[in-house]
């Protein structure tokens, strides 16, 4: 890997509309004050940086399920998953990943697998680290259904200051595991949902990197 690209990182394109704002504001600043100007150059590069879009190189083996955001483990606890999604109302393991402001906001599917619902719901933006946020918050929900008639479920959740959860797969759509499906604007949470039996191999706190870390392995359930 050359040192450039240890700093410069792929953009993805939602960014660009907010970098060019961003850009635009630091520009006026400077011409009304100069270190105004210097505040708002490095809010720029932190935009650039919030949007930003790097490779991830995805375990190969079947049967594991890995993390579809980057950031810090912040609960495991049953729960039932979304009932927009007419899953089973039976409690399963949900291990949530809290977002900072400072994260890769790219979402990636958790596991390969066929799509079967997408459904969005407006709420509330309660700090996304709350276990209220998973009830009361603004979030767009997805079940995916594994070669295995096995599900998972995966619930993108704006957080304080996140006002935009976006969703670039649809209802019948297969995907395979770590590949993009989504991003949340500015601070957020992502929970999963992992099917009934099957016991998660993080812990609270550790750090997350979206399609890569494993979550849980199908084949220890």
């Amino acid at each position: 890997m050359r040192m450039r690209d240890t700093f410069i990182k792929p953009m993805h394109p939602e960014g660009r509309r907010f970098v060019g704002i961003f850009a635009a504001v630091t520009v006026v600043l400077f011409l009304i004050f100069e270190p105004l100007g210097w505040i708002g150059v490095g809010l720029t590069v932190w935009c650039y940086y919030f949007f930003r879009d790097p490779e991830r190189v995805t375990p190969a083996r079947p049967g594991l399920i890995v993390s579809p955001a980057d950031g810090i483990v912040s609960l495991i606890e049953p729960a039932v998953p979304p009932a927009e999604l007419g899953m089973a109302d039976v409690p399963l393991t949900r291990v949530s990943v809290f977002m900072s402001v400072f994260n890769c906001h790219v979402n990636r599917m958790p596991v390969a697998g066929e799509i079967t619902a997408v459904a969005y719901r407006p709420g509330k933006f309660f700090n996304a680290s709350l276990d209220k946020a998973s009830k009361d918050n603004e979030r767009n929900s997805l079940a995916i259904r594994m070669d295995d008639g096995r599900q998972v479920a995966v619930v993108q959740i704006a957080g304080l200051v996140a006002r935009r959860i976006v969703c670039f797969v649809a209802a019948g759509a297969r995907l395979g595991t770590g590949e993009r499906f989504g991003l949340i604007r500015f601070g957020s949470r992502l929970d999963v949902y992992l099917p009934e039996g099957v016991e998660p191999l993080v812990s609270l706190g550790q750090t997350m990197v979206a399609g890569e870390t494993v979550i849980a392995d199908l084949e220890r359930s």
